[in-house]
């Protein structure tokens, strides 16, 4: 019996294949970047060195401002700040009735003193 040789390949199988491995590659990237898969994070007995830590600035409802759960002034801010390195990043945390002028202080404090990285944290209003 004579065999015959193969004129043409079947690509739809390997397509499939392909098109399956593509599918599991981007539902693994999406848990991955989204934090749905829980990773406990290994220990490390040493100090971290230079380790960045965020800078948090609130202001009550009374236009009281805090810098790292502690009470300070206007002035006090500016104290408060001026010894830290200028990549920190900030976040002000103020209330939603304070006065607007207050906010716009601190922040223009915060700037002038040559910090780039500030942020304000809100809440999610679509509830």
């Amino acid at each position: 019996m004579e065999e015959k040789e193969f004129d043409y390949i079947n690509m739809v199988p390997f397509i499939d294949v392909m098109l399956v491995l593509l599918v599991i590659v981007l539902m693994t990237g999406t848990f991955v970047a989204t934090g749905i898969i829980p990773v406990e994070l290994p220990r490390a007995a040493g100090a971290h060195e230079k380790a960045m830590k965020t800078g948090i600035i609130d202001i009550d409802k009374n236009g009281v401002i805090y810098y790292q759960s502690r009470r300070v002034g206007p002035s006090g801010l500016k104290g408060a700040i001026a010894g830290i390195p200028r990549e920190t990043p900030f976040l002000i945390r103020a209330d939603r009735d304070i006065n607007l002028q207050r906010f716009v202080e601190v922040l223009d404090t915060v700037k002038s003193m040559g910090f780039k990285k500030v942020s304000l944290q809100t809440e999610d209003g679509r509830q």
